[in-house]
């Protein structure tokens, strides 16, 4: 169906085109200045780091349902071989297949389009068979590392894991950041858990993909409003799955990807995090979550820590 009006109600409300300049290819992540990954740096007490990345294994979060995002097939290339002669150091190398976004990832801005454009008012058609993204390769990303605030929702709603039919709505997000503790920011990297990842954990791949909760609509004004530098979820779609707008596909993603500028992440791990922050007693932390620099990737995996 085509995109409603209340779509493009919302995207002229949260659009950030010519904010940075014209020439702009990293969107939201100039919110994360020197001075915010300063005031990040003062989130550390315990020194506890916490892993937030799925591990990279063929039987992943991947079942086929989206075309070509493989899990990893990791094969050896070599295996102790003496490459300089008999007795010398011997070595073992391997490779892997698998898609960019396949497990614990970034979606770069390059990902999306809608309406023939992407970010910033770019072409989609920049997006090439043999060069990938042209513009707005998820290589641009800077280097991510910023505060990072959990706003826990499936804890808010006193369950371990939200049923798939949530959309996540801005009060949802409200009442988590009354729980956190501390009210998010300009340039923070906001992690929402909604206890989906625990299918998957517990060997239920179907469970885990569909049905999902997920973000809703109306959310990404809540980002915009904060100035949120980036999301990330514990979910395969980040977004509600299947859609709350009957045949409206994917439009978390458009309005925060084309017309924010703001990247995603998806398939992290937030069980962990979750129980050492209600420990702790507080859901803020330094993140660094770098983006892995493939060179006109529309998004990249990554391995982020949270350190308390």
């Amino acid at each position: 169906m085509p995109l409603p009006q209340e779509f493009h109600d919302i995207a002229k409300r949260v659009n950030n085109w010519g904010r940075w300049g014209a020439d702009d290819e990293i969107g939201t992540l100039n919110l994360i200045t020197r001075q915010v990954v300063r005031e990040a740096a003062g989130s550390i007490r315990s020194g506890r780091r916490i892993p937030l990345a799925l591990p990279l294994r063929q039987d992943g979060v991947q079942t086929g349902v989206i075309p070509g995002r493989v899990n990893p097939l990791h094969t050896m290339t070599a295996i102790n071989q003496e490459i300089f002669g008999p007795g010398t150091v011997a070595t073992s190398d391997d490779a892997v297949t698998m898609g960019l976004q396949a497990a614990t990832h970034w979606d770069g801005l390059a990902h999306v389009s809608h309406s023939g454009r992407l970010y910033n008012n770019r072409p989609a058609d920049s997006v090439t068979a043999h060069g990938g993204a042209t513009a707005l390769g998820v290589e641009k990303a800077t280097p991510i590392a910023s505060r990072g605030v959990l706003l826990d929702v499936a804890r808010v709603h006193g369950t371990e894991g939200l049923p798939g039919g949530h959309a996540v709505t801005p009060e949802d997000l409200d009442a988590a950041e009354e729980l956190a503790g501390t009210r998010v920011r300009a340039g923070d990297i906001v992690l929402v858990r909604t206890g989906q990842l625990r299918h998957y954990l517990a060997g239920d791949r179907q469970g885990y993909a569909f049905p999902s909760p997920g973000l809703s609509l109306r959310t990404p004004e809540w980002f915009h409003a904060r100035d949120v530098a980036a999301v990330a979820n514990d979910t395969l779609t980040f977004e509600i799955f299947p859609p709350e707008i009957e045949n409206l596909w994917m439009p978390v993603h458009a309005l925060h990807l084309v017309e924010m500028g703001m990247l995603q992440g998806q398939n992290w791990n937030l069980e962990e995090l979750s129980a050492a922050c209600a420990e702790e007693g507080r859901f803020g932390f330094l993140l660094s979550a770098v983006a892995e620099p493939f060179v006109g990737g529309s998004g990249a995996p990554v391995a982020p820590v949270a350190i308390l």
